[in-house]
């Protein structure tokens, strides 16, 4: 899937010349038995409809930015009119 990626495998260690030596903590029975190797944990997976809801969250908020920014420069660009419209009428 896209957004599964696969993790490598773990790399084989090089064999050892000598006589091999098991850790302390692992006690082998039969060396013949092959051990079954640990199942994997899944990595908590997001689902397609999580992501569209932080794209459509991202697109309202960047909406609602720009209608706050638009609004303040009408604002500005009001109070300069209406500073400019007063001011002449003082002058007169």
């Amino acid at each position: 899937m896209l957004f599964r990626p696969q993790l490598p495998d773990a790399p084989q260690l090089p064999a050892q010349s000598g006589t091999p030596v098991a850790p302390a903590s692992v006690i082998t029975h039969h060396a013949s038995t092959p051990v079954a190797p640990a199942p994997r944990q899944s990595l908590p997976s997001v689902s397609t409809g999580a992501i569209g809801l932080v794209l459509l969250g991202g697109v309202v908020l960047t909406a609602l930015l720009t209608a706050v920014a638009v609004s303040a420069i009408s604002v500005a660009v009001a109070a300069v009119v209406l500073r400019s419209l007063l001011n002449s009428q003082h002058r007169r």
